[in-house]
């Protein structure tokens, strides 16, 4: 049993070191421009020269020689990256990738030793011209030792945005206000540690629905938030609260803001999986990476935080900008803590309930980056699984995953106060 006292101290700590944090983050944030991104939207290859053209303006460009073998990296940052032509001339092959979150890397893999002579924007931004021209092997050896910054003519600068032609004036009404939080359920005593269980879905947004049965995520998911409030109120140990404990929609940015407003000290997002191929089965754990583990985790994170976006308009649209330096001020220390208890879940909740063999996955789930409360979402199981969905429909099976859920939260409390006694 963990003490009420030692643990209020642990968190007004945690606390105070959040709140400078937090101080450092709003002047770094009124100390930066606004971000500008574009797609690439096309890689055009031509006999000695590759043109580049964006969605939007982009940031700026630089470029890097590197053999064995031979290629040329391009990159582009404020961009995404996007498809690949086929090689042509100079150029045997285009690849893309995300060196960093904030830039796009085209790598041109060249068919003889080539270097870049030449790179111009286009007057209004929108695309990137590259002139390459073909070197001996020796001259390539020598460009590929020479760091980007001593290349002669930089490519390294700001594209210039184009000039505004017009402006236009649209009225906006007051801001709705945030919803209302929700009861905290327990012990009444604010001592104990609060923590919040997220129902994934709801409303309008049924989430994924089972091919067997019907059942719709967001009922499932709510029948299991309430198995786990119940259990871990009749612990006695913590206290709870339900981000929804109805039918309701919810968006991504209201579910960990309810969790910050209630200053909790753990967030449980429940999901339910579903994929193409009905053997697909077992729970999963997810904590917050901007670089998601595998190429699941980035299609599974794309799918939930499409739940923000009705007829084309994101109800949650937030900054990537500000979000990476959340990130990287705040949720360091607090991405740690996610991703112990994630591992402690699956250890205590694997009697009663079926992982996957990688069970603890990374991705840049939305409804995680509250920067200052350890979130996890976890998949239960999937749906489209015929035993998965009958187990997470059943009220047996969702006693199951309360139970593992509980004994994972407080044994997770119980080393947190052990650790601050030490």
């Amino acid at each position: 049993m963990f003490s009420n006292k030692r643990w209020t101290i642990a968190r007004r700590g945690r606390h105070n070191q959040v709140m400078g944090l937090i101080l450092v983050l709003i002047a770094t944030i009124l100390s930066i421009p606004a971000a500008i991104a574009g797609d690439i939207r096309a890689v055009e290859i031509g006999d000695r020269e590759v043109t580049l053209r964006f969605a939007d303006v982009v940031a700026g460009a630089s470029a890097l020689v590197l053999a064995g073998p031979d290629r040329i990296a391009l990159d582009i940052l404020g961009a995404d990256p996007g498809r690949s032509p086929q090689g042509s001339g100079l150029v045997s092959a285009v690849r893309q990738g995300r060196p960093a979150a904030d830039t796009a890397r085209v790598v041109l893999d060249l068919a003889r030793p080539a270097v870049v002579t030449d790179a111009r924007f286009a007057a209004d931004g929108r695309s990137l011209s590259v002139r390459l021209r073909p070197v001996s092997a020796d001259e390539f050896e020598r460009a590929a030792k020479t760091p980007r910054t001593e290349w002669q003519p930089p490519l390294n600068f700001r594209a210039k945005p184009p000039e505004k032609r017009y402006s236009v004036t649209v009225p906006i009404g007051a801001p709705k206000p945030a919803p209302a939080l929700p009861k905290i359920e327990g012990p009444n005593n604010p001592r104990l540690p609060l923590v919040v269980i997220d129902a994934g879905h709801g409303g309008h947004d049924p989430g994924a629905i089972s091919p067997h049965s019907g059942k719709r995520e967001k009922d499932i998911t709510l029948g299991i938030a309430r198995a786990i409030r119940d259990d871990l109120i009749a612990s006695g140990r913590v206290r709870v609260a339900l981000t929804r404990s109805d039918d309701r929609f919810l968006v991504l940015e209201e579910r960990y803001g309810i969790a910050r407003r209630l200053k909790a000290d753990l967030f449980i997002s429940i999901h339910a999986d579903a994929a193409e191929n009905e053997e697909a089965h077992g729970a999963s754990v997810y904590t917050l990476s901007e670089v998601a583990s595998d190429r699941e985790a980035a299609r599974l994170a794309a799918r939930e935080n499409k739940a923000n976006i009705i007829n084309g308009v994101d109800l949650g649209a937030h900054s990537g900008e500000v979000s990476s330096i959340l990130l990287d001020l705040t949720q360091r220390e607090t991405m740690n803590v996610a991703s112990d208890f994630a591992r402690l879940l699956q250890r205590e909740a694997s009697d009663d309930v079926t992982f996957r063999t990688t069970a603890h996955r990374f991705a840049s789930f939305v409804v995680l980056k509250a920067p200052d409360t350890p979130s996890i979402l976890f998949e239960t199981g999937f749906i489209s699984n015929k035993d998965d969905a009958e187990f997470l429909a059943s009220a047996a099976g969702q006693k199951k995953v309360a139970r593992g859920v509980r004994d994972a939260i407080q044994l997770h409390f119980a080393r947190q106060i052990a650790a601050v006694g030490r």
